[in-house]
């Protein structure tokens, strides 16, 4: 058998550990070939492709990023995309596909399913919002990273005594916010699934400047202020209809120092937190993920995603991957609002 396998989205740490997986399992138990598409989604239809062995995965397990390369490419918005992708595939020999992504890379898996072609998914997102999994690997390097930030800026807002807001990813689920905001003690953090009052914040800023403290903001770049919307870095749209978001650090952080006279700034994380080396526990479950998806190829289980739950690794079928996002429960919220201020 000779089987594909692709990363599409944005990276995260913990891509080469799957591939890794994969390629050795594959290898070594079922004797099978394998073929690297490159740059996501755009590999199966332009036949850009490298074959990977053993020696192509010997070393990367701890690298970031991802030796395929990726990019945001969909293929149901190019013309005849799935007739291409069937040709490259049967010119190639690919039997099989595995693809490793988000909501967007499985929903293409998904369809693509749907189309004729077996696919198994492996589900990756740095913001952990994929419903069927009770954990996506790259979350914990990126909370690891925007924990690191926090406690650091912790010193130098107390020099100063001013206050920092910290803006990190999260378009529409907030669970790198809350994870990093409570790991790091942040005086406020906010989601994108409730939207906030800057009255409030700045209540419970004051509160902490009145304590002789320097407060750290943490919020999402999805979140909203009540009555107010999105802030874009760009209004253009990606191959999935996503726009660029960006500046909610910034106007947060100009609002309270209107509001207060005390002096604020914004630091912006940005792709510091889908960098670098994967953590222990990423690299674990993204190998475990590998795995799995291999014996699902093996079982011809097409159609399905290799799922977390409890400590398990189970599948589900791609349709329930993607149905719907998974997002911050308000109890959750409510839980973290206890330290704020």
């Amino acid at each position: 058998m000779r089987v594909g396998v692709l990363t599409g989205g944005g990276d995260c740490p913990g891509l080469n550990a799957v591939i890794r997986a994969v390629v050795r399992k594959g290898v070594e138990v079922h004797g099978w070939e394998f073929v690297g598409f490159r740059n996501g989604w755009q590999g199966p239809l332009t036949g850009e492709s490298k074959p990977l062995g053993l020696r192509d995965v010997e070393d990367i397990l701890t690298r970031g990023g991802t030796i395929l390369r990726s990019s945001r490419t969909n293929p149901y918005k190019v013309e005849g995309g799935v007739e291409k992708i069937k040709a490259v595939l049967a010119d190639q020999g690919v039997d099989a596909l595995i693809a490793i992504g988000g909501e967007d890379t499985l929903g293409v898996a998904k369809r693509l399913t749907d189309d004729g072609i077996g696919v198994v998914g492996v589900p990756k997102t740095i913001d952990n919002d994929l419903g069927a999994t009770d954990y996506t690997f790259g979350f914990d390097t990126a909370v690891s990273i925007a924990t690191e930030a926090i406690d650091r800026l912790h010193t130098t807002a107390e020099s100063h005594h001013r206050a920092l807001v910290v803006e990190v990813m999260g378009r529409h689920a907030g669970w790198i916010a809350l994870h990093s905001g409570l790991a790091g003690g942040a005086s406020v953090i906010l989601v994108p699934e409730r939207h906030f009052s800057v009255e409030q914040v700045v209540s419970w800023v004051e509160r902490r400047f009145e304590k002789e403290y320097a407060p750290i903001i943490v919020v999402a770049e999805g979140a909203l202020p009540e009555g107010g919307e999105e802030k874009l870095l760009t209004g253009e749209k990606d191959a999935f209809g996503h726009v660029r978001l960006g500046g909610i650090g910034t106007w947060l952080a100009d609002e309270i120092a209107a509001r207060t006279g005390k002096e604020s700034r914004a630091v912006v994380l940005g792709h510091v937190q889908r960098g670098g080396t994967p953590t222990a526990y990423d690299r674990v479950l993204a190998t475990r993920f590998g795995l799995h998806a291999v014996d699902a190829v093996a079982d011809g289980d097409f159609g399905v995603m290799v799922a977390l739950k409890g400590t398990d690794i189970v599948r589900v079928k791609l349709s329930e991957a993607t149905a719907e996002l998974k997002t911050v429960p308000v109890e959750r919220y409510e839980e973290a609002e206890v330290f704020f201020g």
